[in-house]
This record gives structure tokens, C-alpha cells and sequence, in this order.
């Protein structure tokens, strides 16, 4: 299966139609090869890029922080295994070789940015603006914090990454999606299907009775490695970042109040109304529209004697704040829901003010604000409290203490973990809640071993230290261990395999000119129908196999599909097969044309990336690309 979605992932096309199934596992770029550039050389330096190094350390950085986003994102650690079953280890490799040859191409054609420009760009992103808009250092900080980033080297990845885009944005420059392209697209993406359909469950399988114990060793036997036991690892660790350290309980009211007022603009919602305003060259010309609309003409109708769209005369829903003239904003706030105001002289001219909808302001409480203030403040403290302990922990480590030891010498709480397997789970099948949602250390200790001096993983603006205690390998269990779970697994196998025969012999009996109404009458089942569903679709009732399933059946003919992790099974007819005309002008085309020109960008930014490390020379040490992603262990 995974090598079917990498090859389905490997073009633009597949890239489209994958999106929804990858998500954050599709590096930017796509995926070319680069296999021929292997050779091997000093271990210090895993790849050359033109005049370029990336050490090992450097991509070990790079790799583990990207692991730690995704894993974020999934709410659990993603393994080294994981990680290269999906190709991540070879996607992020592609991209840092990519991102270097871009930066070379930068260096080489005298591009630049200044701090200026890098500044209002950040200032500008959305994902740094608090409640009220603006740009907010808090979070900017938080933000980049979780991603491992320093002010200093976001800052510059960022000038970087914007000259990047600047060749990207060169590359791409023209291309147009073909007309024929999107029509097929459309239809392919619209296309609805209408299905009834039956379900057969466990009742329609019939009475099983218990297995002989011959049968059940017979089936045992068969199916061993279905049972057999995973390899688990005995570990510790200690956690040392802010969020552990600071305890929100410590920071007095007083503290907390000072910060409280000085953000209280901040951490309120101000006031917002919608502003909508007609400029007009002068005084005279103001007042004579004013009166018009005294003796009755709209504002709206006003506006269109004047040749202007409303674009041009709603300011939108607004803060007072984020009017730029302030006798305007003063003026509108002043006005009542629905109210035009007097002529007043702006900035741009003799403007008319009219008032829309108001949305009233939030004073916030120092109450509603003082749990997570506290805890912010004490976090910061923590941080200093943190370089400190991390020192300590290293010194403790370098004489020879355990992860336990020096967590005890230094106050700290280390966590033991009895037994856990690859998957983060513990012997009882259970998840470990007691790591730390999105920590890795669990795949690192599989990659580690007993009495190795590990080095310590950076962590929420912090550092995790661990010890592998223990190893208990996997091994086969006997049938007297698992009797239950191998009984329950061959009552499920019987199961399937009869609603697997039943369901057959109905399909067969209605290619044959049956209806599905007398074969579920016959077997006491209800039809049930699905109508003008898409390929995407989740249908209520109807699990994604079955939908699937009926967009490779052809209309009037039936087909059969298993219940995935239920015994139960779809027998259904289709019915109807419709494509709704294209609208080209439609969002939906206009948001697929923007998704396809991507997928053209990316395909002949990539052609252009590995021409140009051919140019300037690429090469990469598998050796130290192996043991950074694991792959040798």
C-alpha cells in the first residue's frame, strides 16, 4: 500500500488527487530522484551542495524537527520506521538538497532582502496576529518556539526562504492550466453516483459454535506471528522545558496584574462596526450629497450615482483602531446603527460616514486572564531555570549518572516506563499516556541500546534526557497466553468468511436478473439507498469502501465490499450516474485551476532544481544519511 501512494504521489496529477489522503506528509517541491548522486566521503558532512555543506548534526536537526511537527500533528510520535515506510526520510533529504541549491542559485544571481522587507513580511502573517489583528510578539514567540526556531534564525530561514520564492515565483511565471485538463478534472471530481444497497452483519452469519481444540491449535498455528510478542524496552526520562519547570501556582496576583494592564488593549476585543464612506473632492459637494440623503436618496443609491461598487465604499467590519484617518474613525464611532454622518474632512478628501452593524467590544477580566498569564510569566522564568538545569544534567551525565540518578541529585522527576513496544504502546495494549504528546523518545530508544550515553532530544524549548533500562525481545507465545484473543480472531475469520459467500452468491443471483428487494426480503434485510454522493463524500451510514466500490461499478451493475473493521458486508446495486455541468467560473474551478497551477509550478520547479544541481554538484554520504534516519540500526 505504501508503495502504491508514492508512486500515486510521484506526478502533479497524483499530488491533486492525494492531498486529502498525505496531508502533511507531502513535502513542497514533489519528489525527483536523486539516487545516482550517492557516494560516500567524511562523516562529518552528510550532503555537498555546490560550495554548501550540510553536516550530519545540521540534518539531524532538520529531520528530527520535522518528524516532531508531524508527529504534533498526528497527536503522537511518529517512529524512524514509520518515517521511512512513508519516504519522509528521502523527501526531507530532497528538500534540504533542493532548498541549498536554491540558496546557491540566490548567491550566484546577486539576489537580496533587506531587514525592512524580512520584518514586514513576518509582521504580516496571519499566523502571528493576536485577538485584536495586530501583530503580536507573544505569539510570534510562542509560535516559533514550537518549531525549534531562535528569533535570530527564523529570521533569516525566512530572508532565505523569500528569495527562494523569488526564483520559484520566476519559474512559474505564465503557466496556464489547459482548458481540457480542467474540464476532465471537474468532471472527474463532480461526478455523483446513486447506489441502494443491502447490509449483511454478524446475525446473518448464523450460529458458530466453539472451535475443538484441535481446530483452535490448528488455527494457532497458522496465524503464530498474528500473536507473537513485540519487542519492548525499558526506559526513563526526564524532562526539563519550560512548560514542566514553570508552575503557573507560583507567580503572584501581583505579577500577573502588571502584565495584565500593560496588555489589556490586547487581550480585550475591541469595539467593531461596519464603515462604509464616500469621498468626495470637496466641502460644497459633501454637503449637497448629505442633504440628498436627508430628503431621502440612500447612501447606497449614492454610491451608484457616483460609479462606485461597494468594494469601494465598505471599509468592512472594523476596529476603530484600524481606521488610518482618524477624524473618519472618529466620526464612525461616534454614529449610531444605520446613521449617515455630517460632511467631515479627512485625510483623502470631505468624506460621508454610514454605520452598518455594531459589534460591541469585550473589556477583559483580570479573572478570565490571570490562569494563563501566570502561566506565560512563569514559563518565561522557567527558560533561564532551564539553560541552567541543562548544564547541570550535562555534567551530572558526564560523570557517569544514570537519567534517574541525576534527575534525583537535581530535583527533577524522572518517568519509568516498564515496558513499552515500537508503537508507544504497553504491554497491556494500551498507549503510554505519561510521554509527553509529541515527544519522540520512544523510537529514539529503539534506536538506541542499553548503557548508551544518549544525547538529550530538544523538546518545546527544552531537553529530554533517557536512559534504555531494558530490553525484552519479541518472541512467540504459546496458545495458552492469547487462547481468548486466537478464539475471537478464528470466530471473526468464520464470520467473514461466510458473509463473504453470502454476499457472492447475491451478487451473483442479481447479475442474473435479480432485484436486491426480493434477495434482502429473503434474508430479512432492509435496502437502504445513498443518492448524489461525490468520490470524497462521507455518507452517513455507508462506510468509504463501499462508496469506492461503486464508483468502479459501472451504472446498473452491482457489486459487493467488506465493512472495514466490522463483520459486516455491502452488497449494492448502481443506480444512477450523473455529471453536473462545469461552471468555470465557479469558486470550486477556480480554487482546482489554482491546485493544478500549483502542480504545474512544482513540476518544473523541480526540473529546474535538478538541472541546477547538476550544474553546481550534489552529492550526499549515504553512510551518515543512514544513521541519522535510522536506517542502519
Amino acid at each position: 500500500m505504501l508503495r502504491g501512494m508514492r508512486k500515486a504521489s510521484s506526478n502533479w496529477l497524483g499530488k491533486i488527487i492525494m492531498a486529502t489522503v498525505m496531508g502533511v506528509l507531502i513535502i513542497s517541491f514533489g519528489v525527483w530522484g536523486i539516487a545516482d548522486i550517492f557516494r560516500g566521503f567524511g562523516q562529518s558532512t552528510l550532503a555537498k551542495v555546490g560550495h554548501t555543506e550540510i553536516s550530519a548534526e545540521q540534518f539531524r536537526q532538520i529531520y528530527t524537527e520535522r518528524l516532531q511537527q508531524i508527529g504534533r500533528q498526528f497527536g503522537r510520535p511518529l517512529t524512524m520506521d514509520q518515517a521511512r515506510a512513508f519516504g519522509l526520510d528521502r523527501q526531507v533529504l530532497q528538500q534540504t538538497i533542493a532548498e541549498a541549491a536554491l540558496d546557491e542559485e540566490a548567491r550566484r544571481l546577486g539576489l537580496g532582502q533587506s531587514n525592512d522587507e524580512t520584518m514586514r513580511m513576518i509582521f504580516n502573517d496571519p499566523n502571528f496576529k493576536g485577538v485584536n489583528g495586530a501583530f503580536d510578539p507573544t505569539r510570534f514567540q510562542t509560535v516559533i518556539r514550537q518549531f525549534g526556531f531562535s528569533e535570530q534564525r527564523y529570521i533569516a530561514d525566512q530572508r532565505r526562504v523569500s528569495l527562494r520564492r523569488q526564483i520559484a515565483g520566476t519559474i512559474g511565471a505564465g503557466l496556464e492550466p489547459p482548458k481540457v485538463l480542467l474540464d476532465a478534472l471537474a468532471r472527474f471530481q463532480n461526478e455523483q453516483r446513486s447506489i441502494e444497497y443491502v447490509k449483511l452483519d454478524a446475525a446473518q452469519a448464523g450460529a458458530i459454535d466453539a472451535p475443538s481444540p484441535e481446530t483452535l491449535a490448528a488455527y494457532f498455528d497458522d496465524h503464530k506471528t498474528q500473536f507473537r510478542a513485540p519487542e519492548y524496552r525499558k526506559l526513563s526520562f526526564v524532562a526539563v522545558t519550560p512548560e514542566e519547570i514553570g508552575k503557573w501556582s507560583e507567580v503572584s496576583d501581583e505579577d500577573a496584574r502588571k502584565i495584565f494592564e500593560q496588555r489589556r488593549d490586547r487581550l480585550g476585543t475591541p469595539e467593531r462596526r461596519q464603515v462604509s464612506q464616500i469621498v468626495f473632492p470637496n466641502a460644497e459637494e459633501a454637503m449637497a450629497a448629505r442633504n440628498r440623503i436627508a430628503s431621502g436618496l440612500s447612501f447606497e443609491d449614492l454610491a451608484k450615482e457616483r460609479g462606485l461598487n461597494p468594494s469601494d465604499v465598505d471599509l468592512g467590519l472594523i476596529a476603530k483602531s484600524a481606521i488610518v484617518d482618524p477624524a473618519i474613525a472618529n466620526a464612525a464611532f461616534s454614529l449610531q446603527s444605520g446613521e449617515v454622518s455630517q460632511p467631515e474632512q479627512g485625510r483623502f478628501g470631505t468624506a460621508l460616514v454610514k454605520i452598518g452593524k455594531i459589534e460591541p467590544g469585550v473589556e477583559p477580566s483580570y479573572e478570565s486572564s490571570a490562569a494563563n498569564l501566570k502561566k506565560e510569566i512563569a514559563s518565561e522564568r522557567a527558560r533561564a531555570k532551564v539553560a541552567e538545569l541543562r548544564d547541570k544534567m550535562e555534567d551530572e551525565r558526564g560523570g557517569g549518572a544514570s537519567v534517574i540518578e541525576a534527575a534525583q541529585k537535581l530535583g527533577l522527576t524522572a518517568v519509568t516506563i516498564d515496558a513499552v513496544d515500537r508503537s508507544g504502546r504497553l504491554s497491556s495494549g494500551q498507549p503510554a499516556l505519561n510521554i509527553p504528546r509529541g515527544l519522540d523518545v520512544v523510537s529514539q530508544a529503539f534506536n538506541s541500546d542499553v548503557g548508551v550515553d544518549n544525547d538529550p532530544i530538544q523538546f518545546n524549548g527544552g531537553y529530554v534526557w533517557y536512559d534504555v533500562l531494558a530490553i525484552t525481545p519479541s518472541r512467540e507465545r504459546n496458545l495458552d497466553e492469547v487462547k481468548d484473543q486466537v478464539e475471537a480472531k478464528w470466530r471473526d475469520d468464520q464470520i467473514t468468511s461466510r458473509l463473504r459467500a453470502k454476499a457472492t452468491d447475491m451478487v451473483q443471483k442479481l447479475e442474473q436478473g435479480g432485484k436486491l428487494a426480493d434477495e434482502a426480503a429473503q434474508a430479512g434485510l432492509n435496502v437502504e439507498t445513498a443518492g448524489g454522493f461525490k468520490r470524497d463524500a462521507s455518507v452517513p451510514g455507508l462506510p468509504a469502501g463501499a462508496v469506492a466500490a461503486a464508483f468502479r461499478t459501472a451504472k446498473d451493475g452491482v457489486g459487493q465490499t467488506p465493512v472495514a473493521g466490522a463483520n459486516a458486508w455491502i452488497v449494492f446495486r448502481v443506480t444512477d450516474v450523473s455529471v453536473p455541468p462545469v461552471d468555470l467560473a465557479s469558486d470550486e474551478m477556480k480554487k482546482l485551476k489554482e491546485s493544478v497551477q500549483r502542480g504545474l509550478t512544482d513540476e518544473q520547479l523541480a526540473e529546474y532544481i535538478t538541472k541546477l544541481e547538476s550544474e553546481i554538484g550534489t552529492s550526499v554520504n549515504q553512510a551518515a544519511f543512514a544513521q541519522v534516519t535510522g536506517a542502519n540500526n
